[in-house]
């Protein structure tokens, strides 16, 4: 198992407990040895240990950690709007179950498990049992956990998590089978705003037509844009048609 931290950081054994903890500035997490398989990561990431803190995805047996705080401009108000665009398109198609970040998504399958920026869950997976949500032992009704396959991933990039998302969690979705994967890098000048259809080899992005993206996923057409508030700083917008 390897570990990508943020420079800098420092790692220390316990004995005792086979844990590692690592050090970053001023925080701090302890890693549980149990953490390098899936189920352990799963485990942990869903107990009260887990860091408040930060961003950890598994993939292969690969730990990624992100320490570093959330960019507003480029990633908090990119996957705002486009979540909340998303959230009222799904309840008006009625497509299914959307999740904003924050949900654990797991891939038994693929040897993965994250926390994407945006993930969409159709009626007809939950139906054929192609995902199903775990339930939380300690909360009935309550699930921390959401294992499967799920029609639509969302990522937006952040300087941290250039690799992550354009390279390992590319390569882990494919796997997975997951059909469409919306991947913006708001970081440039202009947004990188693609729309990436499964093909058997990779994902393909797909061609813009006027500037406008088309979605099997959803049967509709989008284009990204941001502009200047009165503050003068980025506000973002998703044009469906």
């Amino acid at each position: 198992m390897s570990t990508i931290r943020k420079a800098g950081s420092r790692s220390q054994s316990d004995p005792a407990d086979r844990s590692t903890t690592f050090f970053w500035d001023s925080l701090s997490f302890s890693l549980p040895a149990s953490a390098c398989t899936l189920d352990g990561f799963v485990a942990w990431a869903i107990s009260e240990d887990y860091p408040q803190r930060g961003r950890f995805s598994f993939m292969n047996k690969e730990i990624v950690v992100d320490l570093s705080p959330e960019e507003i401009e480029a990633h908090a108000k990119v996957r705002t709007a486009v979540s909340g665009v998303i959230s009222n398109l799904n309840r008006e198609l009625d497509l299914g179950e959307f999740f904003t970040a924050g949900a654990l998504v797991t891939n038994v399958a693929a040897d993965w498990a994250t926390e994407p920026d945006g993930t969409l869950i159709k009626w007809r997976s939950f139906q054929t049992k192609r995902v199903r949500l775990v339930p939380s032992k300690d909360a009935p009704g309550e699930y921390k956990e959401i294992r499967g396959r799920p029609d639509w991933i969302m990522e937006v990039v952040s300087c941290a998590s250039i690799r992550k998302d354009t390279i390992l969690l590319r390569r882990a979705y494919h796997r997975a089978g997951i059909p469409e994967y919306w991947l913006i890098n708001a970081l440039d000048k202009d947004i990188d705003f693609q729309i990436l259809v499964r093909r058997q080899k990779d994902y393909k992005a797909v061609v813009p037509q006027d500037g406008w993206c088309f979605s099997p996923v959803f049967g509709r057409s989008f284009r990204l844009e941001r502009g200047r508030n009165r503050m003068r700083r980025w506000e973002y917008k998703l044009h469906v048609k």
